[in-house]
């Protein structure tokens, strides 16, 4: 409740200013912790996470391209596509944006914050495979987003090749993934970008655990087995699809 006193000047008290008071601190204290660089990377940990689900779930709807069934791939389209589902449709893919910029303002920030730090590197013997994936992935993540951003038009938009549908919002998806993967150019870049995506994930994969201080000489070579694990098994199913439609195994 407010009350006036003589002149313009207001006392309130309540609840509403209590949970004013409340959320202040509560926003500072966020605010301070990703201003920090353990913050950055914990973003870059959680927003990784949902974004390696997405692939994942992703991969395994592509997948059904394979099905001895020819349909079943375009029932699955439509089941997304379902116009009473749109607005969850829609929800998820804001989600998922919202993800990505995170993702990527985190690593810019906490690559500035790095360099700004130390801006020459020192000498440090690692793995080659571990050092490469990770010198890559700063130019490997513009590449990924440039796919990405290609692929939403050739296979969403229609905006690369027109898109044939068996209906209205029935897209006809195993055709529209034939006749683009059947351009050498277009199957070449998705290749591309899957061996970029599968190195992304690998060293993304393991050096979230080492930045929320779970490393240890014991485990930490069997995370990177299993990131690697992961990273191929990612890579290896998205790049047999195109393979396949250029060898002609799926029509």
């Amino acid at each position: 409740m407010c009350s006036v006193a003589s002149g313009s000047l207001h006392t309130c008290s309540g609840k509403g200013l209590g949970l004013t008071s409340l959320a202040t601190p509560a926003a500072n204290r966020a605010a301070r912790f990703y201003e920090a660089a353990i913050g950055k990377k914990a973003v870059m940990a959680v927003t990784g996470v949902i974004l390696f689900g997405y692939v994942l779930a992703h991969l395994l709807g592509n997948l059904q391209i394979y099905s001895s069934d020819p349909e079943q791939i375009n029932r699955y389209a439509a089941f997304l596509h379902d116009p009473g589902r749109k607005y969850l449709l829609w929800a998820a893919r804001i989600f998922l944006l919202a993800a990505v910029v995170l993702h990527i303002t985190a690593s810019i920030q906490l690559w500035l914050l790095k360099r700004e730090a130390r801006p020459i590197a020192y000498y440090k013997k690692d793995d080659v495979p571990t050092a490469y994936a990770a010198r890559t992935m700063l130019w490997s993540g513009p590449i990924i987003l440039a796919f990405v951003i290609f692929h939403v038009l050739h296979l969403t938009a229609g905006s690369v090749f027109p898109l044939r549908e068996l209906g209205p919002n029935q897209p006809d998806v195993r055709a529209n993934l034939v006749s683009g993967f059947q351009h050498p150019v277009v199957a070449g870049f998705y290749i591309f970008a899957m061996v970029l995506l599968s190195m992304h994930l690998y060293h993304g994969l393991w050096s979230m655990f080492q930045s929320m201080g779970l490393s240890h000489p014991r485990y930490t070579p069997a995370v990177k087995r299993a990131a690697a694990g992961f990273a191929i098994l990612i890579g290896v199913g998205n790049i047999s699809i195109p393979l396949a439609v250029l060898m002609g195994l799926v029509t």
